[in-house]
């Protein structure tokens, strides 16, 4: 056992850290207050392969593993967590297609993905978040295909996807076993993507709502088998949720290293903050966090590649970098004091842009019930 990462892997990430040095960081506030994705960061992004680290070499991505995507997003989302979960977050539509999709559907999808296509996840819906059996969005079977008609909500970059991966019910009943996934282009009748929400956090994210009118699609555009998308879906979590933890990790070591220079610098009762006991603790407790998170996410991503299960460490990974976040977020303000409750310094948008971690992707309430099944699992084996 080493922690040490290879040549490769410490290339990626100190190309990703040198990009977002260079080209996030300095545009993360004005991207906030604008409440608009700044585009050319995306095309930079693309060109440097920033953007399609999993995809595979077949269709021009760098074909590498959860491992590097993580070290990537972590070094995105330390500049800004907006824009690095907007870089990033395609990822989560293409890996239902690197999972279950023909070689058509890859070479289509995956290819138009690597040269700078956008991609959404279509699975949220008003009555159906963390309750992915409950989806109401159907699609029938038609003579030659289906027709999907439902709503579906907090989609991310839905308005600047070109294509979806809709989860629908193919089955009139509810249930796990209903649910199929589709891949729908953003041109197709009947779709709609509704304006870009306005959130606490996370502001230049765009997640819109996307409404599907009797959208006709054909059976090529199915992913898998009919009633195998909720397994589908459970599949692609245990890849993206090392993602998320890592937009977790980037975020904590921003609080901590805007909230360590301040500290050093600012001075109170004749001393600087940081000798003074109570600030030393919570800057110690936000490096503990710190190394705690990254590595519970290079191990669950660590275990996908090599084949390994890893939906207990994948949920783990998420609900504590999530928490931590949110944790470290909260205790720079209070480092900062009054000033960081302002706008002159970053530590507002980082509290404000931590907390939906511990909503999307599966709540931490949700991934503390999947870590106590695989616990009851493990122990029902033994």
């Amino acid at each position: 056992m080493h922690f040490q990462l290879s040549p490769e892997q410490e290339a990626i990430r100190t190309l990703a850290r040198t990009f977002t040095d260079r080209e996030i960081t300095p545009h993360a506030a004005e991207a906030d207050r604008s409440r608009v994705f700044p585009a050319n960061i995306h095309s930079q992004a693309q060109a440097l392969g920033l953007t399609s680290v999993t995809l595979p070499e077949s269709v021009g991505g760098s074909g590498l593993g959860c491992l590097e995507l993580v070290l990537v997003t972590e070094a995105l989302c330390y500049g800004c967590l907006g824009i690095g979960t907007a870089l990033c977050i395609d990822a989560l539509a293409t890996t239902p297609i690197l999972l279950a999709g023909t070689p058509a559907q890859k070479n289509r999808y995956l290819g138009a993905s690597v040269r700078g296509a956008r991609a959404s996840f279509a699975m949220t819906e008003p009555d159906a978040g963390s309750d992915v059996a409950g989806i109401r969005t159907r699609a029938e079977r038609t003579a030659d295909g289906y027709r999907i008609s439902g709503a579906k909500t907090w989609i991310s970059n839905a308005n600047l996807a070109e294509f979806f991966v809709v989860f629908a019910r193919t089955a009139p009943e509810p249930g796990y076993h209903s649910l199929s996934a589709f891949i729908v282009p953003r041109n197709s009748p009947g779709l709609t993507v509704g304006p870009p929400l306005d959130k606490l956090g996370q502001r230049c994210a765009p997640t819109c709502p996307v409404f599907l009118d009797q959208v006709h699609v054909t059976p090529e555009q199915r992913l898998g088998e009919e009633g195998h998308g909720f397994a589908l879906a459970m599949r692609v979590f245990d890849h993206s949720r090392p993602m998320v933890a890592a937009f977790g990790v980037g975020l904590i070591e921003r609080c901590l290293d805007e909230s360590l220079a301040y500290a050093c610098q600012r001075t109170s009762m004749g001393k600087r903050l940081i000798e003074h006991q109570a600030i030393a603790h919570k800057l110690a407790e936000m490096r503990m966090k710190l190394e705690a998170a990254r590595l519970m996410s290079y191990q669950a991503a660590w275990r996908l590649d090599q084949g390994l299960p890893s939906t207990l460490q994948a949920s783990a990974a998420k609900a504590f970098a999530a928490d931590a976040a949110m944790w470290a977020a909260t205790e720079a303000i209070q480092i900062f004091g009054g000033m960081g409750y302002c706008t002159e310094y970053p530590v507002e948008k980082l509290f404000r842009d931590a907390k939906v971690l511990q909503i999307y992707e599966g709540t931490s309430e949700i991934q503390r019930n999947i870590i106590a099944r695989e616990l009851q699992r493990a122990a029902s084996r033994e």
